[in-house]
């Protein structure tokens, strides 16, 4: 299949026909969630249509205890698979041994690799073989996503990357999840729209940005990582 004509093809889809698309003309399509209130939108989608898309989530061994019970749940309500990578043991004791349990305090290098051990190298494992990344990015989520497209060639991981929500407001997504009784983070009634690792995650002020919670301390762009590669193409 043209890559280019697959590309454009997604991008005048709306999220459900765009989904069933991908099922049906790719074997290798992935999802990648995080259990976010996007993600659940995107996994309800593709377990009330049976979309042949495979689920996966990046568990970093520092999520939230609602973060594990929200999993266990959606695994239950939609009776599908969710399978789960982990970071390489060997690669996290080097980086505690060397910087401490909670050394991605320290510094913005410390920080991003500790990101990059615990999520991106799983990423890849996860990815490997794919043909179609799907993910739950939404433009209204942070300034600079809002440049992203619906559905773009990832260059670094050599597949079509497809956020199939990515134009959805706020107010669409808690209509979607709401009207659909789409089970969700019980962090996200307390003050945190953007859950991310517990250490590294904070209930936001009223008028701060969604993902102001995420690394507080820092003053850089809020990313781990994960989707860097993307915003940088559409930025």
């Amino acid at each position: 299949m043209d890559v280019q004509r697959a590309v454009n093809h997604l991008n005048s889809l709306n999220a459900t026909d765009g989904l069933g698309w991908v099922s049906a003309n790719f074997k290798q399509a992935r999802f990648a969630t995080s259990l976010g209130e996007e993600d659940q939108a995107i996994t309800h989608l593709i377990a009330r249509n049976n979309f042949s898309v495979a689920i996966f989530t990046l568990d970093t061994g520092r999520l939230f205890q609602e973060t594990y019970d929200l999993l266990q749940l959606t695994r239950s309500h939609y009776k599908i698979p969710i399978r789960v990578f982990f970071p390489d043991n060997g690669q996290v004791e080097a980086y505690v041994n060397q910087h401490g349990i909670n050394g991605f305090y320290d510094s913005v290098d410390n920080r991003k690799q500790c990101c990059y051990i615990r999520k991106v190298v799983p990423l890849k494992r996860a990815l490997h073989g794919a043909e179609v990344w799907v993910t739950g990015l939404r433009q209204a989520q942070s300034a600079n996503r809002g440049t992203m497209q619906r559905a773009v060639w990832d260059e670094e991981y050599k597949l079509i990357k497809y956020n199939p929500i990515f134009d959805w407001s706020d107010d669409q997504l808690h209509a979607f999840i709401s009207t659909n009784k789409v089970p969700v983070n019980t962090l996200h009634k307390k003050g945190f729209p953007s859950i991310g690792c517990a250490p590294c995650t904070r209930a936001v002020m009223p008028g701060e940005d969604a993902r102001a919670g995420r690394w507080w301390w820092e003053s850089s762009a809020k990313e781990c990582g994960l989707h860097a590669t993307a915003i940088k193409q559409n930025t």
